[in-house]
């Protein structure tokens, strides 16, 4: 059995193009295409707002609560 050869690949490949013909494929090739493109840019824009982020003065995302101590508990295990 082992390994399909490029006569294997080509009759199913006819047999693709009989069931669905070649016009929805070309669809579906196109659609694609377009989701991948726009996979791209997304990355591309994600990458260009991080550049902006890195720049500049810096984000402050902890909080410091500054308080006295009243009373201190001892808790043993």
């Amino acid at each position: 059995m082992g390994t399909f050869s490029i006569w294997h690949w080509l009759i199913v490949l006819v047999i693709i193009m009989l069931i669905f013909g070649t016009k929805k494929l070309r669809n579906i090739g196109a659609d694609l295409g377009s989701a991948v493109r726009g996979f791209k840019e997304g990355l591309r824009e994600g990458g260009d707002k991080a550049a902006e982020g890195a720049g500049g003065t810096p984000q402050v995302t902890a909080k410091t609560v500054e308080g006295e101590v009243s009373a201190k508990t001892e808790t043993r295990a």
